[in-house]
This record gives C-alpha cells, sequence and structure tokens, in this order.
C-alpha cells in the first residue's frame, strides 16, 4: 500500500465499527507528590473494555483506530482541563510514514492548545513490530517533533534490551510481572535494581507499573523508582481524571 492510500485508509475515524472514548489513569510521582502524567486507555463509548473494542476492529481499519484514538486522547483531556502530560499507546505497525501519519494528531493539539512536549507515546514491547528499523524511525521522528517516548511493559516482550540499545526513549515502565510482589520477591528486586542502574546511566526515567499492593511502593521506592503507576492509586476512570492517593503511611 501506498503512503497516500494508506493516509486515506486512516480516515478520520467516523467509520469504525464501535466508538469509542478514553478513560485516564494517573502516573503518579512520589517523590514531588503530584501527578506526572495521565495515561489515555481506550474504551467503548457504551463501556465495552479495551479488549472488547480492539477485538471489534478489523484488520483494514486499524489505522482509522490508531489515528481516533490520539485525536480522543487529546480533545478528551483538553475538554477535562488536563494540566499533566497525556500518555497515548500508539500502534507502530499502523504508521507508514510517521510524518504523514502525525498529522492528525499534530491537528487535534493545534484546536486543543496543546504543547507537544505534554505528549507522551507509548509503545508496547510486547506487540510484535515486523519492521524493527521502521519502529526506530517513528520514534526518532516523534523526537524530532517534540513528543516525549516510552516503552511499556519492559521485559515483556519482543525487543527487550535490543530496542532499549537502539533507542533510549524519556521513559521505561517495567512490565507488571516484575513490579507484582516486588517487596516480597529477592529475584524480582535484584533485576529491577539492575534494570533502574542501567536507565539511570542511559537517562532514561523508570515508571514501575501495575502497583496493586501496599507494600510494593516502598520496595520500588527503595530502588529509586519514584514514578509509578497502578490500582493501588487509582483505577482508569471513564472521562474524568480520578484523583490518586499521593502519599504513603
Amino acid at each position: 500500500m501506498s503512503s497516500q492510500s494508506a493516509c486515506e485508509a486512516c480516515g478520520d475515524g467516523r467509520d469504525l465499527p464501535v466508538a469509542i472514548a478514553m478513560a485516564f489513569q494517573p502516573i503518579v510521582d512520589l517523590g514531588r507528590g503530584e501527578v506526572f502524567a495521565y495515561e489515555a486507555l481506550v474504551r467503548g463509548a457504551s463501556g465495552a473494555s479495551a479488549g472488547a473494542v480492539i477485538a471489534a476492529i478489523p484488520d483494514d481499519r486499524l489505522y482509522a483506530f490508531d489515528q481516533a484514538c490520539r485525536v480522543t486522547a487529546i480533545e478528551t483531556a483538553a475538554a477535562l482541563g488536563m494540566r499533566q502530560t497525556v500518555s497515548i499507546n500508539f500502534l507502530p505497525n499502523a504508521v507508514y510514514q510517521p510524518e504523514n501519519c502525525i498529522r492528525r494528531t499534530l491537528a487535534a493539539a493545534r484546536r486543543a492548545d496543546w504543547p507537544l512536549q505534554r505528549i507522551l507515546f507509548e509503545v508496547a514491547e510486547r506487540e510484535h513490530v515486523s519492521r524493527p528499523e521502521h519502529l526506530l524511525g517513528i520514534l526518532d521522528a516523534y523526537r524530532s517533533m517534540g513528543f516525549r517516548t516510552a516503552i511499556d511493559d519492559f521485559g515483556a516482550g519482543y525487543a527487550g534490551l535490543n530496542l532499549l540499545a537502539a533507542f533510549q526513549p524519556d521513559l521505561v515502565k517495567l512490565d507488571m510481572a516484575l513490579v507484582r510482589g516486588i517487596d516480597a520477591d529477592r529475584a524480582r528486586r535484584t533485576i529491577v535494581d539492575h534494570v533502574v542502574r542501567m536507565c539511570v546511566e542511559l537517562g532514561v526515567a523508570v515508571v514501575g507499573e501495575g502497583v496493586e499492593t501496599r507494600d510494593e511502593p516502598a520496595a520500588l521506592r527503595d530502588l529509586g523508582i519514584d514514578l509509578q503507576q497502578g490500582y493501588f492509586y487509582a483505577r482508569p476512570q471513564p472521562g474524568a481524571l480520578p484523583e490518586p492517593l499521593l502519599r504513603l503511611e
């Protein structure tokens, strides 16, 4: 498919088989006692889960879906008066040429008067990317445009250290399997400790994702991870910005 036909395939998302909305979950900064960012998570406009929404999107509409998610996230964040960074997941396999496929995102940011440096694009390490060099081109292009970038689910997928060696994003989000029960698991603490040390040397911030218990936050902070996200702080809330717990007792 040519880049021109790909852009036409993206459309504006109005003809998707399911109407979408956004739920927001905070990423907290315990060191500063504030919300660092809100991650935008797709939901059905009628309340359907992310899994149900994605399952309803045929392969030939993934481009339109990806574009619609970006625009909806920015427009909803602006309408809710968000002052923090909005974090948006993107599908690298749905982006042909980043300079062309980012146009609707840029237009939405202009309409909402949303600074580009307050948009964080997350790519999930667990998603198989057919052409790794294509993903690196996307990440490089996004950085040059002023966006921030993150590798999500780090430690759980296809890319691992190879992706981090080739591209150093602004953030790495640890997979929740590494975070779950870390307070009582020596192996997990050792692995995460080394990941944090490595990222510090590379100038990459680390987020502990999937925090659910009262003991996990302190264990992460002991390892130098102040940026944390999970049900312990707040569950994703459709069409609203949940107020998270920000002080640990």
